[in-house]
């Protein structure tokens, strides 16, 4: 199967590092032009300069902070004024602090669904007319496997996690027959800072060193080990192609056998 994106343009979230950095990169290679979101400028620039061009493409970026949910939805709107259509918007948005959805603050779950859900609602609202002109859109979500089986010590995460996972499929079925698909990524353990701090925190609530919990989540996962940002990138670039367009309202565990539920 060859998978070319060429003449295609995505918008990237969350896309200077890890999960989002390397989907980015695996798009660009293929021949998508990229417009990098995150809320670093310098980071943004080095990530661009990185970008392949093989195919000629001109990569932009736009700076802002997802904490800021009408920042994001002025920039975006002004951004596609002036911008051909879009074909990919991949959501990927760095999860909340841990602990225990009990001893959550009312605020810690405000702010994270406006900066998940609130977030990816915004930008798949202004990239809409345009897939819809071009009669080609794949939304993906990056969310988490707590979408299938919940993660202990990441209360809030866990509840915007399956909100998130919620709208997507609610919007599978309204846009499927405009030719747009929305599709959801499930990382389980990856070698990314996002995990280590998982790591870090689940050591300082029981009292572990970070080797011993390392240790206990690696056992858990049947392949044996954490799982790269290129492999996530891998199963994006499938989703973002013409060859999953039959692919609609999935949620894809990519964890390596970690989650033991369908």
């Amino acid at each position: 199967m060859d998978i070319n994106l060429t003449g295609k343009r995505a918008i990237v979230c969350g896309s200077t590092q890890g999960i989002g950095k390397a989907v980015a990169r695996e798009l660009a290679s293929l021949g998508c032009t990229i417009t990098l979101i995150a809320r670093n400028e310098e980071k943004l620039r080095q990530v661009k300069s990185e970008l392949s061009a093989s195919a000629g493409q001109i990569h932009n970026h736009i700076t802002v902070d997802f904490a800021d949910v009408e920042s994001l939805r002025s920039k975006i709107l002004a951004f596609m004024r002036t911008s051909p259509p879009m074909h990919i918007l991949v959501n990927n948005t760095g999860g909340p602090k841990g602990g225990p959805a009990i001893d959550a603050e009312l605020e810690e779950f405000t702010a994270t669904f406006a900066q998940h859900l609130l977030c990816n609602h915004v930008l798949v609202q202004a990239v809409l007319p345009g897939m819809k002109r071009e009669g080609y859109g794949r939304i993906i979500n990056i969310i988490s496997t707590s979408v299938k089986q919940i993660i202990p010590n990441l209360g809030v995460s866990n509840t915007v996690r399956g909100a998130v996972a919620n709208w997507s499929k609610t919007l599978a079925g309204e846009l499927a027959p405009f030719g747009i698909t929305v599709n959801n990524i499930l990382p389980g353990a990856v070698n990314t800072l996002r995990n280590q701090y998982v790591l870090k925190d689940r050591a300082e609530r029981s009292g572990k060193s970070v080797a011993e919990v390392t240790a206990a989540m690696l056992a858990a996962i049947p392949a044996g080990r954490f799982a790269e940002p290129a492999e996530l990138a891998n199963v994006v670039a499938f989703l973002a192609s013409p060859a999953a367009s039959y692919v609609n309202g999935v949620s894809i565990p990519v964890d390596g056998g970690r989650t033991t539920t369908l």
